[in-house]
């Protein structure tokens, strides 16, 4: 009877140093990615700020789309320049002129000129200059992998959507560790479907004409002017 008691004591004291050890191992887990979510935090900010101390930013960039189930695979180039707000984007045989208060888009093959408003306080408006800083919100981050290309160290972030939503499963944001500059950005879809914008070149207050954001209409004198509101 008393061997049986002891056993029975014995049971319960292992329990719970089992259950003592797997709450300690949750905590630690816990701590840890607290810890990492800080890092990837901390990462984005500086982005953030190093975008934000540019006078103006010049990009040329590739963009790749994938979908192995739908046998596509494309890829384009373009480029665009930015300065706040405003910005230039050439991709596809298209340009975007955005001066602050209105978007013209020109399209040479169709000789149309489509012009319309955007309000640039509104979340779900996607522009190029954001498309620097979008992670800042609507986001779970943490860090990812770090890669070496050509002597640079990248290291990823893997953002996960918050809106369910979302057609995007996550997306990796590759960062130059030395620049705190964005090298390149993996979308993937929920579908399959997979996206990658690479920057080629970034280059920062460079010399800008006065008109470099301004929407010369006397350039296009046969064009379809296409007004929305």
């Amino acid at each position: 009877m008393e061997l049986i008691i002891q056993d029975s004591k014995s049971n319960n004291f292992q329990k719970l140093a089992k259950k003592c050890t797997l709450a300690f191992a949750c905590v630690l887990f816990s701590f840890s990615t607290q810890a990492q979510d800080k890092k990837a935090k901390e990462l984005l900010d500086q982005v953030t700020a190093k975008v934000k101390s540019y006078n103006n930013i010049g990009i040329d960039f590739k963009y790749s789309l994938n979908n192995a189930k739908e046998n596509i695979n494309q890829d384009s180039k373009g480029n665009v320049t930015m300065k706040g707000n405003q910005y230039v984007l050439n991709f596809m045989g298209v340009t975007k002129i955005f001066d602050g208060k209105k978007t013209y888009t020109i399209v040479p093959e169709d000789e149309e000129i489509t012009i319309s408003s955007i309000n640039e306080k509104d979340d779900n408006a996607i522009t190029p200059s954001k498309m620097l800083t979008f992670f800042n919100s609507g986001y779970k981050y943490t860090m990812d992998i770090i890669q070496n290309v050509k002597g640079r160290k990248i290291q990823y972030i893997k953002l996960v959507p918050t809106n369910a939503r979302d057609q995007r499963k996550e997306i990796l944001l590759g960062i130059d560790v030395q620049t705190k500059h964005i090298y390149n950005l993996i979308e993937v879809g929920k579908k399959g479907t997979k996206t990658t914008l690479t920057v080629n070149s970034f280059k920062t207050n460079q010399p800008l004409s006065k008109n470099q954001f301004t929407f010369v209409g006397s350039k296009y004198p046969n064009y379809y002017i296409n007004k929305l509101d």
